[in-house]
């Protein structure tokens, strides 16, 4: 198991500050964010430094009932081997609904959606992390969720799936204990009770983040201080055992180097007994506490010319436990609850059963929100365009205009849509945005044969 040490969350708004922070032992990186052959230039004077990067991804979807693309999984690949990463991570999550299994559109999350503890969705899951641990050139890791709803009919707590998940696949996890507060907020669940059932020797490393309550909601913002809460989840989790990392992560409203710093501190602060509490995790071990049991590595794999990188589950992992795949049926059985419940928060069709619906009114504005103010970010002209009629006209167009592809569509597709519609109504500003949109699109705005279809088309996705 690799030793991280303290680490933070690399952002391009940040980068500077990140390179000059004291004890910055390694910093994670969003592997959408960068390309493999085309590292920042941050990155890269970091890695001659000696500093660790981690490539975390987001869009993989492993919880979701169609097995991983083999595209995606190739890039993470290529970015782990670039960066010189001693593994990679993603999300126990799933982004996109819909397609084949369904014969539905296919829907984007742009979030990452709870998966349902169900046996259903745990054989799915597991053979779907089979595949990437066989595809990727470095271990595994998997982060458990934040989460505003909560499934029906759910067969275990969160401990229990994310234990069974560690013993038939030998993955390793990244416990995320902001994420934990979110789930004891918002679906009532013990931060205290999920740890005591996690297989915390598992551990690749943890994260640390802040966020706000509003109206009895904990939303995971990523934007704001980590309050005491957070700090007293890691405490108890390092009273357990010793992490071999803990990260600060830090997506936006991005706060001076110096508070950076103070944050970084007060982790360390926290994390700063744990090889005290790690020698008492040792002597319950020796009465009567399941030791961790390395399991054996898989063969190399072979990556680009001659580099010989190691997959499969983490050094360290617990043997592999032998289950059968699941079968079709189950993944159907996925993806139509997935689907359901997906084309409810994107695109105003019924709750499905058992959700409760104010709380799916809430996770259906924060999406739409998420995705204006990301839309905002990969195509920064439209709100200087739009002014101050951007974020009102986007959460109109998204209330009944799901995502369909990522967020630079998005914003094509926004634009089309105003266009369409004879928007704005300043001439000047309404020229300004038609030859933005053929700049991007290369293509003269859509005839009206071809507005009939996408009409239809999203006339289906609403039914």
């Amino acid at each position: 198991m690799t030793e991280l040490g303290i680490g933070i969350g690399w952002r391009p708004e940040i980068a500077e500050a990140v390179e000059a922070l004291p004890g910055v032992d390694w910093v994670e990186v969003v592997a959408e964010n960068i390309c493999a052959d085309h590292l920042p230039d941050s990155l890269t004077r970091l890695r001659e430094r000696g500093v660790t990067v981690v490539p975390h991804g987001v869009s993989l979807g492993l919880g979701g009932a169609d097995r991983p693309d083999p595209a995606r999984l190739a890039a993470l690949g290529e970015k782990a081997v670039a960066l010189g990463a001693p593994l990679v991570t993603e999300h126990i999550a799933f982004v996109r609904a819909g397609g084949p299994l369904t014969a539905t559109p296919l829907l984007e999350a742009g979030h990452l959606l709870p998966v349902p503890r169900t046996r259903d969705a745990l054989d799915v899951l597991c053979e779907n992390v089979r595949i990437a641990q066989d595809a990727l050139p470095v271990p595994l890791a998997l982060e458990n969720i934040a989460a505003l709803i909560a499934w029906p009919g759910e067969e275990m707590t969160e401990g229990q799936f994310l234990a069974e998940l560690v013993e038939r696949t030998g993955v390793r996890l990244l416990v995320d204990v902001a994420n934990l507060h979110t789930n004891h907020v918002n679906r009532g669940e013990d931060p205290a009770r999920a740890l005591s059932e996690l297989p915390v020797e598992a551990i690749a490393y943890v994260h640390v983040a802040g966020g706000v309550e509003r109206d009895g909601v904990w939303h995971d913002t990523h934007a704001h201080p980590v309050p005491p809460a957070v700090l007293d989840v890691l405490a108890d989790l390092t009273s357990r055992v010793a992490p071999p990392g803990v990260l600060l992560e830090r997506d936006d409203d991005f706060p001076p180097a110096e508070e950076l710093a103070r944050e970084l501190e007060v982790i360390r602060t926290t994390v700063g007994g744990r090889s005290a509490r790690a020698e008492r995790v040792g002597t319950a071990h020796q009465h009567g506490a399941r030791p961790w049991i390395p399991a054996p590595r898989r063969a190399p794999l072979l990556i680009g010319a001659g580099a010989r990188v190691s997959g499969g589950p983490m050094p360290g992992s617990a043997p592999l436990a032998e289950a059968p795949a699941p079968r079709t049926a189950a993944r159907q059985r996925l993806a139509v609850t997935q689907a359901s419940l997906l084309s409810a928060l994107v695109a105003g069709t019924p709750v499905p059963e058992g959700f409760d619906t104010r709380r799916i009114g809430v996770q259906s504005r924060a999406l739409a929100a998420k995705r204006a103010g990301v839309v905002a970010k990969v195509a920064p002209e439209l709100p200087e365009i739009l002014g101050k009629d951007f974020r009102s006209a986007f959460l109109a167009y998204a209330r009944s205009r799901p995502m369909t592809g990522g967020y630079r569509r998005d914003a094509l597709d926004f634009v089309e849509h105003l266009l369409l519609a004879g928007r704005p109504e300043d001439p000047a500003a309404r020229r300004r945005l038609t030859e933005w949109w053929q700049d991007r699109s290369g293509s003269r705005p859509p005839g009206r044969a071809t507005r009939l279809v996408r009409a239809a088309r999203h006339a289906l996705v609403r039914r």
